[in-house]
């Protein structure tokens, strides 16, 4: 059954600095053009003295001006991110005080699956409205990247970029809602995707020269998509089991931005035309869990979209998570 839930409006922010591949390339020491040939990104944006609930923050007042609502009219804040600002309190909480919400009450907590965070929260986020439980929640995804890669591992390191986006979602009493969701997770490729230092295993009292390595982002993006690819089509099937529309239907597929060379083999492998299927890597990079919905804000801003079309939300995450979203916008 249709879950009943608009997106009232979104909102993006993005940092000062942009960083094009001829500045990528003198980093990791390749010659001019390599990086841009093997990742497919042109520029992305890096952080400067912007935090991450600052640029969630920006996000937000945006999505809450183009939603035509007012800060006072929120009654959840979500952060969705693969990226903490600090250990503790949660992102969201962050972000409440960074909108200057910090005596309001409203309560707050993150979702984090990491590449698929936003994809997560848009689901859970959805039975609660659905049953009124909230009237407007502020879903945020806001990544700072640059700050973990480690630019030894050259055709990971290459991809990614910071950013936020920021969705506002109400009660729909109009054709707007999410028809069918799935997520499944395969932990055999746990190890293909990590961060292994900074929680309780490798704690960062314990941080050394030797362990350095334990504390960046360490990604095999090979072994990811092998297996990815392996469960998607099972996956699909699961997920357009459960309504009688096939991917032929849908008028945009907006996939997680992984890369660009993963994007096409995955187009292909769905038989979608390239307008029908949301490509921002070039400009952005992997913008981890608000890559979906920052290809959505711009797909919207581009005039692609349209109140009434139908929508798959697509991506993976470490875990190995498979997720996915159908939703009449």
């Amino acid at each position: 059954m249709k879950r009943k839930v608009k997106i009232l409006g979104t909102g993006s922010y993005v940092p000062k600095r942009i960083v094009n591949a001829q500045e990528i390339d003198v980093i990791i020491g390749k010659t001019e053009g390599w990086s841009e040939k093997k990742s497919g990104v042109k520029q992305r944006y890096f952080v400067e003295d912007e935090t991450a609930s600052y640029m969630g923050a920006e996000a937000a007042k945006s999505a809450i001006e183009d939603a035509n609502i007012s800060l006072s009219d929120l009654d959840c804040i979500i952060s969705a991110s693969g990226t903490n600002e600090q250990a503790i309190p949660c992102n969201a909480a962050l972000i409440q005080k960074q909108l200057g919400l910090e005596g309001s009450g409203i309560p707050c907590f993150d979702f984090n699956s990491t590449c698929l965070s936003f994809v997560t929260a848009l689901d859970m986020m959805s039975y609660a409205i659905d049953q009124r439980r909230f009237q407007h929640v502020l879903i945020v995804s806001s990544e700072i990247s640059s700050v973990g890669l480690n630019w030894s591992q050259h055709e990971s390191s290459i991809l990614f970029g910071d950013g936020a986006c920021a969705f506002i979602l109400s009660h729909s009493n109009e054709a707007s809602g999410i028809i069918a969701s799935k997520m499944e997770t395969y932990s055999e490729g746990a190890i293909f995707s990590e961060i292994r230092g900074g929680g309780t295993k490798i704690h960062p009292k314990n941080y050394s020269e030797q362990s350095a390595n334990d504390f960046l982002f360490d990604m095999d993006g090979r072994a990811i998509f092998k297996l990815s690819y392996k469960k998607l089509p099972d996956f699909l099937e699961g997920l357009f089991n459960q309504t009688g529309l096939t991917v032929q239907d849908m008028q945009m597929v907006i996939p997680h931005q992984a890369s660009k060379s993963a994007m096409n083999i995955i187009r292909k492998k769905l038989g979608v035309k390239e307008e029908r299927f949301m490509s921002i890597i070039e400009n952005y990079g992997n913008v981890i869990a608000a890559s979906i919905p920052l290809a959505f804000h711009e797909a919207i801003r581009a005039g692609k979209l349209k109140r009434g079309d139908l929508i798959l939300f697509l991506g993976t995450s470490a875990g190995l998570s498979i997720g996915g979203i159908i939703l009449e916008y």
